[in-house]
């Protein structure tokens, strides 16, 4: 601030140039601006100013260069830490999702002051210039000990991937027998016979309409096409479909479009589309998998911009907006919906270099380890604004599934390191035992659902994946819990096989219940209905790779004969209305889960262990394998 005093026996300067008093408050309030505006133009001159040096001290001058240097790297490297793939080296990026006035801004005084600061000085001959926290360093060739290095861009190593499985993907092939084999093929035909149907009358859409000869999009994937082909990739590749395999891999790298503009679940979308292109990624190596699964991944995080993180269930895949389903009790997000992402993410941090993928799943572990749970019990419904349960509605099928699913599955992929997961799975399996298990009056061992401490005594088709999840626990448990879980598994996939031969078709209902007087069968006209589910032989795949038990490949071939019986039509396969009649009406949908779950276990249940092996592989909630991690899979060289 400049004080201007009057002299003894003067008047003011400014009163005798005759100005009056608005004027004077004018010229005083310019003249003070000027000098302001001169003053601060010294810290935008170069550091080897002569002007600079004179008005400022040394230390003054290289403590405000850094600071400045330091701030606008900080900016750079924090607005793209979660959102740049693959990572890149933070002087270079610019924040991908900011508004579009803040980054200009930022470039615009970025490229003034390096105008001002002129060309950087030359290195020696032989030496190397790098460039990190905003400084220009010339190091010598040899000598003194090198500086670190630009981080490279992030590169996954998919040759030492593929180096560190125990197993060939497809197995060795050895020791068979003929009727096994044969079984196999009849397996691998049906598959055949799905994909080119599809591909003649329904090819980019996301489901074929068998009965009517044409494609089914469908409002669950935001626009997205393609459903059945991403879907089926890995499975036309595990059964050696090569020409159909190539014909899936044509589709998604000319017609596979991402910009869309549409309501999709985060969930489908996750577990289809994302897990499809991973899995694929991991079998072939090919590069366009990989790519098209990180953008699309990218197009999903906008759904945890929550209060907790926990991600709201429905997303615009183009605005980014999200928001729950209208029929969720209160706007609250789906267990088995938000508890089913944590594989998919942990790969996508992994292909990436990215940590914001995993760092969105691990938060929404720190939500449920801090939520009180009833029972010790994990309801289906959360509010995404509270962190608080919505309702008390347990349940092992639809709505709760795959939650308990992927704990017990992520504590393997890591190799067994995920110590949180295998307790949370531990825990959350010995409140079922203790509340939700039961055993009917005909001696069929069954999960109930809780509604606030009244059970419902049915089990949905979707709780019959429980007998595979249990027994690949029991694998890697010790003693009498491991002999305990296993019986329980073998116990709850009889039950679900029941289910099946207690039908006129030999195929399951959506749902069967235990209560007067009924057992394993469907009481209501709603729940008869069978739309090719893959749950049943899911658990039958399973309990064969753990026992060797020869009853359920028996039970597998049944599911064969009766989904070519009932389910096989001129132009596909359709799921049935009424599995309690011989001459079922179909339904004319042939889903894309059909060529990705049910077709792929029945293959895997009559192939040998060393196929997909359970030591290599984890499945997720749709059958797309992924890798366990066995070891560090970065680049060499790489930090």
């Amino acid at each position: 601030m400049v004080v201007l005093r009057k002299l003894p026996g003067m008047p003011g300067w400014p009163a005798a140039l005759g100005l009056r008093l608005p004027q004077k408050f004018l010229f005083l309030l310019f003249l003070s601006g000027l000098l302001t505006l001169c003053f601060g133009a010294l810290f935008l001159l170069p550091d080897s100013s002569r002007f600079k040096r004179l008005f400022l001290p040394r230390r003054a001058t290289a403590s405000a260069s850094s600071s400045s240097s330091a701030s606008s790297s900080s900016a750079s490297s924090s607005s793209t830490r979660d959102t740049d793939l693959p990572r890149s080296p933070p002087a270079a990026a610019e924040p991908r999702h900011a508004s579009p006035a803040a980054p200009r801004r930022l470039r615009e005084k970025l490229r003034t002051a390096a105008r001002m600061a002129g060309p950087p000085a030359r290195t020696a001959p032989g030496s190397r210039q790098q460039v990190q926290g905003g400084e220009s360093r010339a190091q010598p060739a040899s000598g003194a000990p090198p500086a670190r290095e630009t981080r490279a861009p992030f590169r996954f190593d998919y040759e030492r991937f593929r180096r560190s499985l125990r197993h060939p993907v497809r197995g060795g092939r050895s020791g068979e027998d003929p009727e096994t084999r044969a079984r196999r093929m009849k397996i691998k035909e049906m598959m055949k016979f799905a994909w080119d149907n599809y591909k003649q009358y329904a090819l980019g859409k996301n489901e074929l309409r068998p009965l009517t000869k044409n494609g089914h999009i469908g409002n669950m994937f935001g626009g997205l096409r393609g459903a059945t082909v991403i879907d089926a990739l890995d499975t036309l590749y595990i059964m050696e479909l090569e020409e159909e395999f190539q014909e899936a891999k044509q589709w998604v790298e000319k017609s596979f479009d991402l910009n869309v503009n549409g309501e999709a679940s985060l969930f489908e979308v996750n577990i289809r589309y994302i897990g499809g292109l991973l899995a694929t990624y991991y079998l072939t190596g090919e590069e366009v998998f990989k790519s098209k699964a990180l953008e699309l991944g990218e197009k999903l995080l906008p759904a945890f911009n929550t209060p907790t993180g926990i991600p709201r269930g429905v997303i615009n895949l183009g605005s980014g907006m999200s928001w729950s389903w209208g029929w969720a009790s209160a706007g609250s997000s789906i267990l088995a919906e938000f508890g089913t992402l944590h594989l998919e993410f942990l790969h996508l941090s992994e292909l990436s270099g990215n940590p914001v993928f995993a760092e969105k799943v691990r938060n929404i572990r720190r939500v449920l380890s801090r939520v009180e749970k009833p029972q010790g019990l994990y309801p289906n419904f959360l509010s995404p604004v509270t962190g608080s349960w919505v309702q008390h509605h347990v349940s092992i099928g639809g709505l709760g599934d795959s939650f308990y699913e992927y704990l017990i599955k992520s504590w393997l992929m890591s190799d067994k390191k995920d110590s949180e997961a295998k307790k949370m799975y531990d825990d959350a399996l010995e409140a079922i035992e203790k509340h939700l298990v039961k055993k009917s009056a005909g001696g069929l061992t069954y999960i109930a659902e809780w509604r606030g401490g009244i059970l419902d005594h049915k089990m949905g088709h979707l709780a019959c994946f429980s007998g595979g999840m249990i027994a690949l626990g029991a694998e890697h448990s010790t003693g009498d819990r491991r002999q305990r879980h296993m019986e329980l598994a073998a116990e709850i996939t009889s039950t679900c096989h029941e289910s099946y031969t207690r039908s006129d078709t030999k195929l399951g209902p959506e749902a069967f219940r235990f209560d007067a007087g009924s057992e394993a069968t469907a009481t209501r006209l709603s729940e008869r209905y069978y739309i090719l589910r893959p749950e049943v032989v899911e658990s039958y795949m399973y309990l064969w790779r753990l026992t060797h038990q020869p009853k359920y490949r028996h039970w597998g071939w049944e599911v064969v004969q009766a989904l070519e019986k009932h389910c096989r039509v001129e132009a596909g396969f359709s799921g049935i209305r009424d599995v309690y009649t011989t001459t079922p009406t179909h339904d004319n949908m042939q889903q894309s889960f059909f060529l990705a779950e049910t077709l792929k276990y029945l293959y895997l249940l009559f192939c040998e262990d060393d196929v997909l092996s359970l030591e290599d592989w984890v499945f997720n909630t749709e059958a797309h394998p992924l890798p366990i991690n066995h070891t560090d899979l970065k680049a060499a060289g790489q930090p």
